[in-house]
């Protein structure tokens, strides 16, 4: 399971593309970071996750995790890596120096995780919560809380959880049935059973921070009487917490990740934020959550390629339709059209999707720290805008691409000795968690893309405008029209749902997925434009680099972005002839037992 960071491609998205040392440098946290502090940061992160965690990806899926009497214990040498990882500095990458943190930008954090989703994404899923947990405590977090836990969790030597799911209620947290009383020492006692949470009982550290969402005795129903607690395996005085793990779940994928069964029993636990204000205190940790599962999806993508690319350069068969001079009887698979093919929607996919994810984790940073109150606003919007899109856009396309990268392999890719079926598996739960693809897809539309008359697509569009008016007159002016086009088609889709709501409020309902999906395609085209011209610029400077960006963009708007032309067919007609009728399930089960 050897992987490759992506030094070069990273040095290029970031240096070149999005310009990120200079944006970083003008914000007062960051104005020491310059674009050779981070490549060593980025390079140290790479050495880590190929060298540490890498080497354990697949004896920690073969081996998995193991239960016995409310005890997890962690495949071998997870919890050295771990120690390794804190020993690096690497859980405070980007918390504040106050807090023991190293202060540096969001945009590295996020590169680190997908290295290190890529080298082993079941280990990462244990430090993979710790800097959402840190944002919200330092967000929500009382002075008393914050001065407890803040220093521990950016450190990494404490982990922590994010317990929202009960069995009943799914995605509906409004059904949730956990229970909070208050006591008279100002805690609570918590009692009520979660599921589906993960790292809720490991090996790797001797406290576990849970925070849990509960309703208070007088809450009204429905998600606005939740509230958000903090409830940690060992309290203060270092006793045994009322919180227990009854079982852990046997996956499909990342089995060295602990999935759990958690039991609070008169859990003792301090409130975070305000009473029935548990669910915007918690979206701070989910939206941090959603932004590293689109860096899960990417990174797995990248090493199932990596592997793939491996095996089509090595594996040689029958004679290649063009085949360079002086090759042998049997040509290497890269060769042939139909492997290449696959090969190269791979890499566009990946390359596309590493842009827009740094994209999204500079605006974090420019959000977080822009000196400018009103730019600083803007950048918080756009940021919430994409969330959605990275997390569901990105997890489809890392699950999409593993699978391609398992197609190269033929025969091979479905036996376990190759180890790229590993990659399938793993990546298939990306779609799923910290908010279904469906729900990414629905929040979008409604309450990003339709909500304020459009103002925030508005914005995102006239980002693409730019560059595209900018590519007029270049080797990439066809493409810049392109985008164009479909920019428009965008806006006046999304007006026309909006104006059919009214007659259909089912109408987004129906669409949301490839309302989605279109604007991720927009955003991975705008990004390899942007690549097209920096490479064009650059193309004295290292040819064979900058020809095969050059290549690479013009193969994406040939064989990937035309992808959104079934996805307008789709909304066109769906707005003609309106809503289909859903067939009833009772009337098919009656027909076929009848039958």
């Amino acid at each position: 399971m050897s992987y490759v960071p992506p030094l070069r491609d990273f040095a290029f998205v970031l240096d070149e593309v999005l310009q990120a040392p200079q944006a970083l440098r003008a914000l007062p946290a960051h104005a020491e970071c310059d674009g050779e502090l981070m490549a060593q940061v980025l390079e140290e992160a790479g050495r880590f996750a190929a060298g540490v965690v890498a080497p354990l990806n697949a004896a920690g899926d073969r081996d998995g995790c193991r239960f016995d009497n409310g005890e997890v214990a962690t495949p071998s040498g997870f919890a050295r890596a771990y120690a390794q990882f804190c020993e690096g500095g690497w859980p405070a990458l980007a918390c504040a120096p106050e807090h023991g943190g190293q202060g540096l930008p969001h945009v590295l954090d996020c590169a680190l995780y997908e290295m290190l989703s890529a080298a082993n994404h079941a280990w990462t899923m244990y430090p993979g919560l710790l800097h959402g947990a840190y944002a919200c405590l330092a967000e929500h977090g009382s002075p008393a809380l914050r001065a407890a836990y803040l220093d521990k969790i950016a450190s990494g030597e404490w982990l922590a959880t994010m317990c929202l799911t009960e069995a009943h209620a799914g995605s509906d947290l409004g059904l949730l049935r956990t229970r909070a009383v208050p006591q008279d020492d100002g805690s609570y006692r918590i009692s009520g059973d979660k599921i589906f949470i993960s790292g809720g009982e490991h090996d790797l550290t001797g406290n576990i921070v849970h925070l849990v969402l509960a309703r208070l005795p007088d809450a009204v129903p429905g998600s606005k009487g939740l509230s958000l607690f903090l409830a940690p395996k060992l309290l203060p005085d270092g006793s045994r917490n009322g919180v227990q793990c009854t079982d852990i779940e046997h996956k499909m994928g990342i089995h060295g990740s602990a999935t759990c069964s958690l039991r609070f029993e008169q859990a003792q636990a301090w409130l975070v934020g305000e009473a029935g204000r548990g669910l915007a205190a918690m979206f701070v940790m989910m939206n941090a959550a959603r932004l590293h599962v689109g860096a899960q999806g990417l990174g797995l993508a990248e090493a199932a390629w990596q592997r793939a690319s491996a095996y089509a350069h090595e594996r040689r068969q029958s004679r290649a339709p063009v085949r360079p001079a002086g090759t042998q009887a049997a040509d290497p698979i890269a060769l042939h059209p139909a492997v290449h093919k696959l090969l190269m929607q791979q890499r566009c996919r990946i390359e596309g999707g590493r842009m827009l994810a740094c994209w999204t984790g500079l605006l974090l940073d420019l959000a977080e720290h822009d000196t400018d109150t009103v730019a600083r606003r803007r950048h918080q919007e756009r940021l919430e805008f994409i969330t959605p899109v990275v997390k569901a856009f990105l997890t489809e396309q890392g699950f999409q691409c593993a699978s391609r990268a398992l197609q190269v392999f033929g025969g091979h890719g479905y036996v376990v000795e190759t180890g790229i079926e590993q990659y399938l598996r793993d990546a298939r739960i990306t779609m799923i968690y910290e908010g279904s693809n469906e729900i990414q897809a629905i929040d979008f539309l409604l309450r990003k893309a339709l909500a304020d008359d459009g103002r925030r697509l508005e914005d995102f569009l006239a980002l693409v405008q730019a560059d595209a008016l900018h590519a007029k007159g270049s080797e990439f002016e066809k493409q810049a029209a392109l985008l164009l086009q479909a920019a428009q088609k965008l806006r006046q889709s999304a007006a026309d749902i909006a104006a059919g709501m009214a007659a259909n409020p089912s109408l987004p309902y129906f669409l949301a997925d490839e309302m989605l999906h279109l604007t991720g395609h927009l955003a991975l085209g705008w990004m390899w434009l942007r690549a097209a011209l920096r490479a064009l610029a650059a193309l004295d400077r290292d040819p064979a680099y900058y020809d095969g960006k050059r290549d690479a963009a013009c193969y994406h708007f040939a064989f990937v972005f035309p992808e959104v032309r079934q996805l307008f067919d789709v909304i066109d007609g769906c707005l003609a002839t309106g809503v289909p009728t859903i067939p009833s399930d009772r009337h098919h089960h009656a027909a076929q037992e009848a039958g």
